[in-house]
């Protein structure tokens, strides 16, 4: 398999990277699909990825990114970013010299990855999305205050685990697969990112802060909304909700998960994924949903 490539760009002045591994080309075989950025969470970096290498490796050139004010890239300019982080995203398209690519948004990354598809539909062949915290409730807001000032306050250790927390379903009546390895996980990567990234705060911090506009709806692009069935972030029925201001998207609740689906159920998601982005296989037990214009979404 050809090694991985990693380039550094640079957008407004603000620099960053991001990683391929690439299809492997000998013998004259060819991809299946464009190829896949991935775009994660605020601190979900080019190297946190490996279920997807595995599942789309051997389908496609795989592409993750440390977009401004992630892992190693500089650090975000004050103000606004969202349209910066979309600029980044072109920039990895044309280096890559791809007419279009596919996206697959997580959590926060699915605010950059919608945004960037309603803005450059021309350059997106399919879109994938889990997780998106299109609506955060009064409560979610709290807590993720008091992480906040924990962090301000020099409790690491306090914020990670609170942090963590607020990102998990803990009901022990809705059950959730590797649920407590899940967050001994978010909360190490947590303190990890704390640790080595010079704006992980920061990008913490804006993370918390912002909010993302998931309004406006798309159309003429192929789109997959997933969700996991216990997400307290934002709600299945919620997010359904936002799938269906996507043309002809289709929507799917992955059981026995909530908003970190992604790591209690790698393979499921990867595979999901996979399955959707190269059409190889049929997407099971997924809805799908006729736009619905004009349909709200966002915090109330």
């Amino acid at each position: 398999m050809p090694k991985e490539i990693i380039r550094t760009l640079s957008v407004d002045g603000v620099r960053y990277g991001y990683r391929v591994l690439p299809y492997d080309r000998s013998g004259g075989a060819a991809p299946a699909t464009a190829p896949t950025l991935i775009l994660g969470g605020a601190l979900q970096g080019m190297f946190g990825w490996p279920q997807m290498d595995d599942h789309l490796g051997p389908a496609t050139d795989v592409v993750t990114a440390d977009l401004p004010g992630m892992g190693t890239a500089d650090s975000l300019p004050p103000g606004p970013s969202a349209g910066l982080l979309r600029r980044a995203v072109l920039r990895i398209a044309d280096d890559l010299g791809a007419p279009r690519i596919n996206l697959f948004g997580f959590s926060y990354g699915t605010a950059i990855a919608f945004g960037f598809a309603q803005h450059h539909r021309e350059r997106v062949a399919r879109l994938a999305l889990g997780g998106v915290p299109v609506h955060i409730d009064e409560a979610q807001v709290d807590r993720w205050e008091r992480a906040r000032e924990l962090l301000a306050g020099g409790d690491r250790e306090g914020f990670a685990a609170l942090a963590a927390d607020a990102l998990m379903c803990l009901d022990p009546e809705r059950p959730v697969h590797r649920r407590e390895l899940a967050r001994r996980y978010v909360r190490r990567s947590f303190l990890h990112a704390l640790a080595h990234s010079p704006h992980a705060a920061d990008s913490l911090h804006r993370a918390l802060g912002d909010r993302p506009d998931f309004s406006g709806g798309l159309t003429g692009v192929p789109a997959l909304v997933f969700a996991g069935e216990h997400d307290t972030v934002t709600s299945p029925a919620r997010q359904r909700e936002f799938a269906a201001t996507i043309e002809g998207s289709r929507f799917l609740t992955i059981e026995e998960s909530d908003h970190w689906v992604v790591l209690e159920r790698a393979g499921e998601v990867a595979a999901l994924v996979s399955r959707f982005l190269t059409e190889r296989e049929p997407v099971t037990g997924a809805v799908a949903l006729p736009r619905q214009a004009g349909t709200p979404v966002g915090r109330t």
